[in-house]
């Protein structure tokens, strides 16, 4: 379906998709932007904070405020715009960029908070909750978790808890929360190498396991929680045999395939799937290469839609159990309605493929010819 950055949140917190992050200081940020959302990217952060030098951040304010009034001009022209977050260092920044923005913060949907603790996010979204009423329009926040008070075991489920208590005080405004993955290994000098998925780095995957079970709830008390950052992007030495040279790709699509593992795209793959098994929607991406196999991979299958569906049939309200459509697994009504639910929210957001329609067909057609 189609939505606008005035759609409800739960479809928007979904539909975020692969956000793109991009350095504020980028001298053509808006034409980048206009560009990027030509190729089917749906949401981007312009970045003030870690992608920038400290003595860049003035530079990067006055920028991001001068590009964001020509994608004003743009949209006014009739353009397409992503939505649109900035990625703020302090909570003053805030206030300052949405008076320095003048009309143009209606192309903004909200900030991305760094380093989100419950000492430090409180002012953020109070800085937040000041600039809606200035601006008179709906800003959403997406707190970055990436502190080390979450990573250490002693103080991880204190932080946890006060971050809970956080965002469920501000839950009109929080839209997702984001995996700062690339700070966690930080603290440990650790950095995964394209052969392996934060899943693979065992203290990265006890974090965010624990940032699901606190935050991600199905219950309807959790958030969307999205995937961490893929760091490659370029032709590197391979360790290990990759994990996916034999699946999801298959028979005619033999180019691709070899155009995928060549740019060390199997293990984003690998890592895209246990992103979702894992519990979390979308990803974090720093590089427009990323775009295309995270969008083909949230397009829900004909076979995920059609136990969805049966799954949610008013008839199945009282619960039982029964066959999937495809004949190769049970679907248990009551244990598997919150999947179900989630499922169905996704194919608005990313559609249902057509039966036999598999992930090489659709990231086919979704990589720029250009």
């Amino acid at each position: 379906m189609e939505f606008t950055a005035d759609s409800p949140a739960r479809m928007l917190s979904v539909a975020l998709g692969a956000t793109l992050y991009s350095p504020a200081t980028r001298p053509r940020l808006a034409a980048d932007v206009l560009k990027q959302a030509g190729r089917g990217v749906m949401s981007m952060v312009l970045c003030l904070e870690d992608s920038i030098g400290d003595a860049d951040v003035e530079a990067g304010e006055e920028n991001l405020v001068r590009q964001l009034g020509l994608l004003d001009e743009a949209a006014a022209a009739g353009a397409d715009l992503p939505l649109l977050f900035v990625r703020v260092r302090t909570p003053g920044q805030i206030a300052d960029l949405v008076r320095r923005m003048g009309t143009a913060v209606d192309r903004l949907s909200g900030f991305v908070l760094p380093k989100f603790t419950e000492e430090r996010g409180v002012p953020f979204l109070e800085a937040l909750t000041t600039a809606e009423s200035v601006c008179s329009r709906r800003l959403f926040a997406m707190p970055v978790l990436e502190s080390p008070q979450l990573l250490h075991l002693e103080s991880r489920a204190e932080t946890l808890q006060g971050i809970a208590r956080t965002v469920d005080k501000y839950r009109d405004r929080v839209l997702a929360l984001r995996l700062g993955v690339t700070d966690f290994c930080s603290a440990y000098g650790l950095r995964r190498p394209p052969d392996m998925t934060a899943y693979d780095v065992q203290i990265v995957a006890s974090v965010i396991a624990d940032v699901v079970n606190v935050l991600g709830r199905a219950d309807g008390t959790g958030f969307t929680v999205t995937g961490p950052v893929w760091e490659y992007f370029r032709l590197h030495e391979r360790m290990f045999k990759p994990q996916l040279r034999r699946s999801p790709f298959l028979g005619r699509a033999e180019d691709l395939r070899t155009a995928l593992i060549e740019h060390d795209m199997d293990g984003l793959l690998r890592e895209i799937e246990l992103d979702r098994a894992n519990g979390l929607q979308g990803k974090t991406c720093i590089h427009p290469s990323h775009v295309a196999p995270v969008h083909a991979l949230s397009v829900v299958s004909h076979e995920e839609f059609s136990d969805a569906v049966d799954i949610l049939r008013p008839e199945r309200d009282d619960g039982g159990v029964l066959r999937s459509s495809y004949t190769n697994k049970m679907n248990e009504v009551k244990p598997h309605r919150a999947w179900a639910e989630r499922t169905l929210l996704r194919a608005e957001a990313f559609g249902v493929a057509r039966e036999g329609v598999g992930f090489v067909e659709l990231l086919t057609a979704s990589v720029p010819q250009t």
